[in-house]
């Protein structure tokens, strides 16, 4: 094949990604300070005042504080492995048991020992070094330039003796003190929630010097690790005989397809409408009645319906057992790594029960089917070359790839569909040229509020912060509009799917010869970063977010039932 050339290539950033996986090799922690300046000196787009001594960058802070769990704050160290047993064979013994604890906006599987203060993390691939390291630092060197404003205005004692209930003159000294605008200084308030008196006291007289410890890296623990979630997921699904049924391969959340195929929030056991018309939370009961006024089978009313089932009061037991009888087993946390899966039983659909816009003819012949549909709650980076390749090893056969995830755009607005068939790996360095199995006319009859692109080119990079405006201009420069995280990943265990070796390196990789199956890739944009009109975490979408999301379900749903009736 012809060599791709590589249209990344950034020193600073590689140096930074270089430092901190030698420094992680140490038999020994690190102190996060030590990785302080390599991270400022990359001038990240995700973090632009890192080495700005005189402005927090309430951005970046609160896009790294969402993602780390709120005991951060008091933790003095962080643990890394990939499984229970790794731990263990370090001197931590039953990490499971320390109490679990969660971040508000990345799924790991994350335990807290308050008496030696220590986190423990669990890691399915090299991505989430990538992604927890910068994290990480971001965290503290925000946190440490928000304590020195906070100390020099001698706000300590003040902030302290208010007991967490801080008054208005305080609050405004706060915000003079850090200098923040009246927009960041509503986006701080709102990250802290009921808890930013007691954060801004700690904040004020607490500074940070995390150390991190990488307990293991070798491939083999990553396999382990990878084997074991599968272990699990087989026991749990014995009936369903994985080894020997087909499968259409969904990599997603565990919302949509359930949504769409079970009919629960709007034929289930409880009444959203009766909810929506008692709280209206978000205004969305006013809504409801506009859109049941124009059409009473609106499609944006089911879409609302399932945003809405955020405000009911969960009852899993009901809701697991009305998926059950849809044909559809979930199996949530399983041992070692925090991937869900979903097990969609084809020939036990009930079509009835389907949203609408899934009707089609002959729909109800998939109940001589025998093919299954393995939805994954989507993973992060190279965790998803790790599991697909999992999955393709112990399985019966695949009769298609989807993948529906987040991106960032660096042309089109939030809310956007990008279709690509061309998608650079910055793991692999792999140019990868496929078929997309969906074009712009697959996803627009169900897109309400946003606009889809197709023929569009993604770049797949190593993690969130480990990019900037250089960055980003390289690939604009070459035509890429598309970065994400899980695309290249993917392709690659697809390639070993067709092809009698492993995936290869710096290559243009062509899967339109041999592939035999379905690749199909969807993206709607999370962010803008390219663009000076948005900034992260500066507007949300509310229930019109879910537009794109069941959308782009509604059109691998689709294809798969119709390739699959295809079939006889």
């Amino acid at each position: 094949m012809d060599r791709a050339i590589p249209v990344a290539g950034n020193k600073e950033i590689d140096l930074y990604v270089r430092t901190f996986y030698s420094l992680l090799r140490s038999s020994s922690p690190i102190r996060v300070r030590s990785l302080e300046e390599t991270h400022a000196g990359m001038n990240s787009s995700l973090h632009t005042l890192a080495d700005d001594e005189t402005r927090p960058d309430i951005g970046a802070f609160s896009y790294a504080y969402l993602r780390l769990p709120s005991v951060v704050i008091e933790a003095e160290r962080i643990i890394l492995a990939q499984s229970e047993e790794v731990f263990e064979r370090k001197g931590y013994r039953r990490v499971d048991q320390w109490q679990i604890v969660e971040a508000p906006a990345r799924r790991r599987k994350l335990f807290y020992d308050a008496e030696k203060r220590t986190l423990a993390a669990f890691i399915a691939s090299v991505s989430d070094i990538d992604d927890l390291i910068p994290t990480i630092v971001t965290f503290q060197i925000e946190w440490n330039k928000m304590h020195r404003m906070l100390h020099a205005a001698g706000l300590a004692a003040e902030l302290q003796t208010q007991q967490g209930k801080l008054n208005k003159p305080t609050l405004k000294k706060v915000q003079q003190a850090l200098g923040l605008e009246a927009d960041a200084w509503k986006q701080a308030q709102r990250l802290f929630g009921a808890d930013a008196g007691a954060v801004l006291a700690t904040l004020a007289t607490t500074p940070k010097d995390l150390s991190i410890h990488l307990l293991a890296s070798s491939v083999t623990d990553y396999r382990r690790a990878t084997q074991g979630w599968w272990d699990t997921i087989e026991t749990h699904a014995d009936r369903t005989h994985l080894p020997y049924r087909p499968a259409y391969f969904v990599s997603s959340n565990l919302h949509s397809l359930v949504n769409l195929l079970t009919g629960y929030a709007w034929q289930g056991p409880h009444n959203l409408r009766e909810l929506l018309a008692a709280q209206n939370p978000e205004s969305l009961w006013d809504i409801y009645q506009a859109l049941e006024a124009a059409d009473s089978d609106h499609p944006e009313r089911y879409n609302l319906l399932y945003y809405a089932q955020r405000f009911a009061e969960p009852n899993i037991t009901a809701a697991r057992s009305w998926e059950l009888e849809s044909g559809i087993q979930q199996i949530e946390n399983p041992l070692y790594l925090d991937v869900g899966v979903q097990i969609i039983d084809m020939a036990r659909l009930r079509p009835e029960r389907f949203d609408p816009r899934l009707r089609m003819d002959g729909i109800e012949r998939l109940q001589r089917s025998n093919a299954i549909i393995f939805n994954i709650d989507y993973p992060l980076g190279m965790a998803a070359y790790n599991l697909l390749s999992q999955v393709m090893t112990s399985i019966g056969s695949i009769r298609g790839v989807y993948i529906i995830g987040k991106a960032a755009t660096l042309n089109a607005r939030v809310g956007d569909v990008m279709i690509p068939n061309v998608v650079y790996d910055e793991h692999s360095l792999n140019t990868f040229l496929f078929r997309n199995a969906f074009n712009a006319q697959s996803v627009a009859p169900y897109l309400l509020y946003h606009d889809v692109f197709d023929n569009q080119k993604a770049v797949t990079v190593r993690g969130t912060f480990l990019q900037n405006q250089e960055f980003m201009g390289l690939f604009h420069d070459e035509g890429y509009t598309d970065i994400e995280m899980e695309a290249g990943p993917y392709l690659s265990a697809v390639y070993e799917n067709i092809y009698p070796q492993r995936y290869p390196i710096n290559e243009i990789v062509n899967l339109f010869i041999n592939a035999h199956y379905d690749i199909g890739i969807l993206h709607y944009a999370s962010d803008t970063p390219y663009s000076k009109r948005k900034a992260l975490l500066s507007e949300s979408l509310s229930y019109r977010g879910v537009d794109a999301t069941y959308a782009c379900t509604i059109a691998v749903l689709r294809r798969i039932f119709a390739t699959e009736l295809a079939r006889g």
